[in-house]
């Protein structure tokens, strides 16, 4: 039997060498017949740490690595597009005080 492939969403890159990977699914209600979202956890062993939260990947079944790890990454389909606002911000200042900094310096040096 050929091994699974399947798509899903990087949701967890906390750990080294492991991510958390859901794949979302779509099943019929069995009584009232409405399509309801499900997602399956997948918990994914990514050798070079190449994902990263909100990334798309691609990942296929492989003997247990661990207790939860049983599959493994491919390839990285789509990079993720979020920008990290804190970080943004905190460079932001970091560049703002060298600025100031070298300003400072600048009117000594004249005065």
């Amino acid at each position: 039997m050929p091994k699974k492939l399947l798509t899903g969403l990087v949701t967890s890159d906390k750990m080294d060498k492991s991510r958390r990977v859901e794949i979302d699914r779509k099943v019929k209600h069995p009584k009232y017949g409405k399509y309801v979202q499900r997602r399956t956890v997948c918990h994914v062993h990514d050798e070079q740490n190449e994902s990263h939260e909100g990334d798309t990947v691609e990942i296929i079944e492989c003997p247990p690595k661990s207790k939860l790890k049983r599959w493994e990454l491919v390839k990285v389909v789509a990079k993720s597009q979020v920008v990290d606002i804190a970080a943004l911000r905190a460079a932001q200042k970091a560049q703002e005080k060298a600025d100031s900094a070298a300003q400072g310096e600048e009117e000594t040096a004249q005065g």
